[in-house]
């Protein structure tokens, strides 16, 4: 395995090299950086795959120190965004069988949700009160429905519809092919396409 000091890579630029190899000599300053420029990233995925506020920022935590234990054996087979992306998916997929595995609550009232990360996104013109309910009751019916998908088709969903990756980055991030990552979101579209029906 190449050690950051074998800058070669072909998919990292120069800078984000330089960035991983200050990190792995443990440059305080270099690490600050990386974390700054991931943290919002790592959070927003994390909360969800896990729709819990705070298993969220426990999971960023957990994140960014297997990140820099592990940096040393990065390769620069992908972008570090992407490699980094596979780590969270990686943890919160260890972090939901641990859940299952002692019988855990998986989901988070609507409510509390809300609360956490704020409402949909709303028009800048004023909605009528019906219709501002009914915005929020369809969002709540989404973000159940993706709640109650297998944690693999609920991963591909989230990389896709939401953080916008490619099937390749998703591919590198799920250390699946690309053909698993288009049959997962195939299935998974087709669930909550189910799960929505009447709305």
């Amino acid at each position: 395995m190449k050690n950051a000091g074998a800058i070669g890579w072909s998919d990292v630029d120069t800078a984000e090299a330089a960035l991983i190899e200050r990190c792995t000599i443990g440059d305080e300053t270099a690490c600050a950086d990386l974390v700054n420029s991931h943290q919002r990233m790592v959070y927003t995925l994390s909360l969800h795959l896990l729709q819990d506020p705070d298993e969220a920022l426990d999971l960023s935590q957990e994140v960014f120190l297997r990140v820099f234990r592990t940096l040393p054996r990065f390769r620069g087979q992908s972008s570090l965004r992407t490699w980094i992306y596979r780590i969270v998916v990686n943890q919160a997929s260890n972090r939901q069988r641990w859940w299952r595995g002692r019988r855990r609550a998986q989901q988070v009232a609507l409510d509390e949700h809300t609360a956490a990360h704020g409402e949909f996104p709303e028009s800048r013109s004023y909605a009528m009160p019906d219709q501002v309910l009914q915005q929020r009751e369809i969002a709540g019916r989404v973000w159940q429905a993706l709640d109650q998908l297998p944690f693999d088709q609920r991963a591909v969903i989230v990389l896709r519809e939401i953080d916008g990756l490619s099937y390749e980055e998703i591919a590198v991030s799920l250390g699946v092919v690309v053909g698993t990552v288009k049959s997962r979101l195939a299935r998974a579209r087709e669930s909550l396409r189910e799960a929505l029906r009447s709305v």
